[in-house]
């Protein structure tokens, strides 16, 4: 067979020498685009092997974008583009500055001889089931972003379970998959003791969490060190104007919630940093000087890109838990 050539003392698995024939005939220009390839009966009975072999490696080729499939009449070349080393399916909650840091690193280090498809479920179920559904099949790796979304692990679990990489938050659930994540209750936990001295000088501690893309974790963490502590504190779901009490510290996740809390605090003439404080979760460039500086609790999204770029190109199954900061600045 001219396309298709195995060895059988070569030492490399036979999948993989298929996969490589294709890419030669397409790189030497024996195969053309749309040109159809060998089926797989014939492969099988040329070289006395499995179909699962020879299903196996035109499956990788299929998902590496370089060829493509018709039922009933068999594989075609698609792209003459052979160098991708991976086609990458990247699930995000939203997009938003921090997220579009995460997404830089990850093309930056993956380098230009990976393929990244980006899309956002926007914490809608039916939107994240659609997005795997489609999906499936059609990537060699799939990095995803579940958030808190009860129906993701039963979701997730329809795809290979050796081509899953879950970022940002995990759970149990999730627990057979390689993973770079925040530990929110940790992180907040620790970035308030860090800010101890900060918070005496203030009398109570809210935390703004609406709960419905917020973690859990951020308010299980708050609610351990303040119970640690024994120190005043409330937990709100929303701020709506609300009056602001001399010698209170708002610890906000949403970005909404620090405008609104800002633009009360003018209202009544208070002095952020002195009459009352301000915590804020991920750091932005903007956070740096809008009233002075914003205190932040935040992770490093560019080196959570970083790793998980690093681990797919190194075929690694780890759990990583992402470092957070705590940047302190006049808010408190």
């Amino acid at each position: 067979m001219k396309i298709i050539s195995i060895q059988n003392k070569l030492g490399i698995p036979k999948y993989k020498q298929i996969i490589h024939s294709v890419e030669k005939a397409i790189s030497e220009g024996h195969l053309k685009k749309d040109e159809k390839l060998p089926s797989v009966n014939k492969v099988c009975l040329a070289f006395s092997i499995s179909r699962d072999t020879v299903l196996l490696a035109y499956e990788e080729l299929k998902k590496r974008g370089i060829i493509y499939a018709i039922l009933g009449k068999g594989y075609y070349v698609k792209s003459l583009e052979i160098n991708l080393k991976h086609r990458v399916f990247l699930l995000f909650d939203e997009l938003n500055t921090f997220k579009e840091d995460l997404y830089n690193s990850i093309l930056e280090h993956l380098g230009p001889n990976v393929q990244v498809d980006i899309f956002f479920h926007h914490f809608n179920p039916n939107m994240f089931q659609k997005l795997i559904e489609e999906s499936n099949g059609k990537y060699t790796r799939y990095i995803i972003m579940p958030t808190h979304l009860p129906q993701a692990p039963d979701i997730i679990k329809t795809l290979p379970v050796h081509e899953v990489y879950i970022l940002d938050q995990t759970n149990e659930a999730l627990i057979d998959y390689p993973a770079v994540y925040q530990n929110f209750t940790k992180d907040i936990y620790c970035a308030l003791v860090e800010a101890k001295i900060k918070l005496k000088q203030y009398q109570k501690l809210i935390l703004i969490f609406p709960g419905f893309r917020e973690p859990i974790g951020m308010k299980t963490g708050f609610l351990t060190y303040c119970a640690d502590f024994n120190l005043e504190h409330e937990v709100i779901s929303e701020f709506n104007q609300r009056q602001i009490n001399l010698g209170e510290v708002f610890i906000i996740p949403n970005d909404r919630d620090l405008v609104k809390v800002i633009e009360q605090s003018k209202q009544q003439n208070l002095a952020l940093g002195k009459d009352f404080g301000i915590i804020s979760y991920n750091d932005t460039p903007l956070k740096k000087v809008v009233e002075n500086g914003i205190s932040t609790i935040s992770t490093k999204f560019s080196r959570m890109g970083q790793i998980t770029a690093q681990m797919i190109l190194a075929g690694s199954k780890e759990k990583i838990e992402n470092e957070s900061v705590l940047i302190m600045r006049n808010s408190l």
